[in-house]
């Protein structure tokens, strides 16, 4: 359904996350009174949506994430080296993105497993969320 609703669309990136992880992804870029976000579970902070340098660029991580072929390009998908475990649970789209599932059920935080898939793509990925520079 993702990829059918994605390509459709002709969209950069997208994701399906249950709500209870998506509450977690909010906390990742959402400011506080305080200032910068507050991200829970030891999630990267990210920045804006204004802050990212290129529309190909995912703003954050979900459970299911499609990328296109521009968004694969932009953050280095796939690395043979170094994308196994993704690739596992990941396939190749007609147009040459790709629907890759972090976990094989549904994204639950409170699993640590999950959790941890999660921290680990973030790593893989540091262009996500602007959290790097060109």
């Amino acid at each position: 359904m993702i990829e059918a609703v994605a390509e459709g669309a002709h969209a950069f990136w997208g994701h399906a996350t249950p709500d209870d992880a998506a509450l977690d992804i909010a906390h990742q870029i959402a400011p506080t009174l305080e200032g910068p976000p507050a991200p829970r579970r030891g999630l990267p902070a990210l920045k804006l949506f204004d802050r990212v340098r290129a529309p190909e660029i995912p703003y954050y991580l979900g459970w299911l994430n499609y990328w296109s072929a521009a968004a694969a390009r932009a953050i280095g998908f796939p690395d043979a080296a170094r994308d196994a475990d993704l690739l596992s649970r990941a396939r190749r789209t007609e147009t040459g993105g790709w629907v890759v599932q972090l976990t094989e059920a549904p994204l639950d935080l409170e699993d640590p497993a999950h959790l941890e898939a999660l921290k680990q793509a973030y790593e893989r990925f540091p262009e996500i969320g602007a959290r790097t520079s060109p």
